[in-house]
């Protein structure tokens, strides 16, 4: 009876929480104020390992569905005029498998855009997992379904049209680029082409981006070590080169667990930009402590008489909750926020405490490291950055 609940469950809260979102969302725009404001979401690693694979099988359709795996998180990422996410598996076809060489069904990509994911970078180590054709598959699979993205590309003419990648709303444009410290040794042959993460490459792509006249220039970079909570001194001396070279925002992915985020508010040397070292896990089968979860940051920006600014910088913390549903496995990504008061939501108590010990140390991490961003907490009604 509690399965079946729980499952119930799914879109009572989601449809409680997309109300909360309409109800206390204001206007970013005012018509007629010459203000333009945005706000800009940065998601950590998408992963699929066999057993995410095997849950999203469906027995009777003989299909792949990971909706249900983005069932709580969605009105979250949807309240953000653009989402960005890593997407590290490639879309290569069968035989689907997870490590140490990924590949998942397209349907991942799928439940990725429906759940408001507006692009998908694509360049890190495990963009080369199924070979050139593998490479290829993946840009083919989310061209399909009309899916944004970047980092990795079918050949020159490709990567001239998605690099940088152009996203834009409310009148404020973003160039995206995306590189990788490497491809776990698998050599990238033409007509191929992964971005590699090279300081003078990307500061000649930086000056490319400011010719064109974009308003904001962000690097999301696959780098650091894994499983380290800090930033390596080679990921600092990169985030200052970047920065000097003209980057306004840098977004970090790959050592599968958090790292502090810097948001340089008051100093005008670096006008105000911002560095996130490492988003952590969004969905992914690992369960050891602190690489159960992530964050999303979240970054409001305006723009005024031709100057654009951060004005606010925060994350929610996430974790990934995988009870056994109908004698299958799941995944769901839950904000913590908004569960980690609700003991009676979760199958085992086991399940809850192994959340509460992912957001006790998480905050502990990022209240110690973190530079003027804090965390956005659900107090009922709506969402607020606790200051």
């Amino acid at each position: 009876m509690q399965m079946r609940n729980q499952y119930n469950m799914i879109s009572k809260i989601t449809q409680t929480f997309f109300l909360a979102f309409i109800v206390s969302t204001i206007p970013l725009q005012s018509a007629g104020s010459g203000q333009q404001d945005i706000t800009l979401l940065f998601i950590g690693d998408i992963m699929g390992h066999d057993t995410q694979i095997n849950s999203a099988f469906n027995n009777d359709s003989g299909k792949y569905d990971y909706n249900d795996v983005f069932s709580y998180i969605t009105p979250v990422i949807s309240e953000a005029d653009i989402a960005v996410a890593n997407l590290e598996v490639t879309l290569a076809g069968p035989p689907y498998k997870g490590y140490p060489q990924f590949s998942s069904p397209s349907a991942l990509a799928v439940a990725c855009k429906n759940a408001g994911i507006d692009c998908l970078v694509t360049a890190n180590n495990h963009s080369a997992d199924r070979g050139i054709p593998g490479i290829t598959r993946t840009i083919l699979n989310l061209d399909s379904i009309g899916l944004p993205h970047t980092g990795t590309f079918t050949g020159l003419e490709d990567q001239k049209k998605n690099h940088p990648l152009i996203l834009s709303s409310k009148g404020i444009s973003m160039a995206l680029l995306n590189y990788t410290y490497g491809t776990n040794g698998i050599r990238v042959d033409t007509p191929a082409i992964v971005n590699m993460l090279n300081k003078q490459d990307i500061a000649d792509d930086i000056s490319i981006a400011e010719a064109q006249g974009h308003d904001l220039i962000v690097l999301f970079l696959h780098w650091g070590t894994e499983y380290d909570t800090i930033p390596s001194s080679e990921q600092v001396e990169m985030a200052e080169y970047f920065f000097s070279a003209g980057a306004d925002l840098i977004i970090g992915s790959h050592p599968h667990v958090l790292q502090k985020m810097v948001w340089y508010k008051d100093e005008s040397e670096r006008n105000g930009r911002a560095v996130v070292y490492s988003l952590g896990n969004f969905v992914s089968n690992q369960r050891k402590p602190k690489t159960d979860g992530g964050s999303m940051v979240r970054i409001s920006l305006k723009k005024e008489n031709g100057e654009i600014k951060i004005t606010e910088a925060g994350y929610y913390l996430t974790w990934v909750y995988t009870p056994v549903l109908a004698s299958k496995l799941k995944f769901f990504i839950l904000p913590c926020s908004l569960f980690e008061n609700r003991p009676s939501f979760f199958e085992k108590e086991a399940d809850f405490l192994q959340m509460k010990s992912f957001i006790s140390e998480s905050r502990q991490l990022l209240t110690n490291q973190n530079v003027n961003f804090n965390e956005y907490v659900y107090n009922g009604n709506c969402w607020l950055l606790n200051n």
